[in-house]
């Protein structure tokens, strides 16, 4: 299982630790939610997820405040005692030192954060969801393409990376090449990344390595984008029917979660770049809503219609 270490957390949060003494090391968390734990500090732990990181507050952090000096030690002390990755305070609260003695005595890390309660789990859920998301590696090449995430794929050799190199001096952006790592983060979204071994370089044969940042500018690159659409590119086979109209989608399925595929036949002198181009622009246009295939239908059903309608006139 896919997991996160709190060590991880801290830094990429910007978290201040208040129990330094503490061993973070081998903390790990391994489920993208949070836990307010407002029921807890209440009395009420049936179902308590106590494996997520917990948050506290200004409406939790104002009901400890409240609580006398005896209810706090035993409600402090009954909740620490669970195996807690850890817990942060929101806007700065400082906890008493009481919760932070025992909270060294439980073994419990104890954070603060300057950030909103909301700005921060909002902030934090986001990160771990796609850390934590289900994912694979497969064999291709990612770009954006007009903010659209476009896959790349097709057997070795086939013009991938060569397509890539175009469509980046024609101004769009490398995600990666090669080997692209699928997350899962949603029913509808998956993220595409590179591995941070092979981030930003190309590889072309006859060639050697090419690194894109250097020679084309940090524009021509971008770290992680959605997969919107999926161009696979086989070798022509004129015994075979292809699509030329597009009236029904033809979709892919990665992780569960499907998404719209075009194939793409090579032979010598086709473009691939421009094809790639025009099946982004192509497939942003379908989602603001117009279909030129099924405009194209349409136009032909009238014109049939019309003639029908004038050879019954006559």
């Amino acid at each position: 299982m896919a997991s996160v270490s709190l060590k991880t957390i801290i830094e990429r949060m910007k978290l201040d630790n208040l129990t330094p003494e503490l061993d973070i090391q081998k903390i790990r968390i391994s489920q993208p939610d949070i836990n307010r734990p407002a029921l807890q500090l209440a009395g009420y732990f049936e179902h308590f997820e106590a494996t997520r990181l917990q948050v506290i507050g200004f409406v939790e952090y104002t009901y400890m405040e409240s609580l006398p000096a005896e209810k706090k030690e035993e409600m402090y002390r009954e909740f620490l005692s669970f195996d807690i990755p850890g817990v942060v305070f929101c806007r700065e609260l400082t906890p008493d030192p009481l919760f932070l003695k025992i909270a060294v005595e439980e073994r419990v890390p104890v954070l603060i954060t300057k950030k909103s309660t909301s700005a921060f789990m909002a902030e934090i859920i986001r990160w771990l969801n796609v850390k934590l998301a289900p994912c694979i590696s497969i064999h291709g090449v990612l770009v954006d393409i007009y903010g659209v995430g476009v896959l790349i794929t097709g057997e070795s050799g086939i013009g991938k990376s060569e397509t890539a190199i175009e469509l980046i001096k024609r101004g769009h952006r490398l995600v990666s090449d090669d080997v692209v790592e699928l997350r899962r983060v949603s029913e509808e979204t998956l993220i595409g990344t590179a591995p941070d071994i092979t981030k930003h370089f190309i590889e072309m044969r006859g060639v050697g390595i090419i690194d894109v940042k250097t020679l084309y500018g940090v524009s021509s690159v971008r770290e992680t984008q959605t997969i919107d659409l999926v161009i696979k590119l086989e070798d022509w086979d004129k015994d075979k029917e292809y699509d030329r109209l597009g009236l029904e989608e033809e979709y892919t399925e990665y992780l569960g979660n499907k998404v719209v595929c075009h194939r793409i036949p090579i032979r010598p002198g086709r473009n691939l770049a421009v094809i790639c181009e025009s099946a982004a622009v192509n497939h942003r246009q379908k989602a603001m809503g117009y279909n030129a295939a099924q405009e194209l239908y349409n136009r032909v059903q009238n014109s049939l219609a019309r003639k029908r309608t004038e050879e019954d006139d006559e």
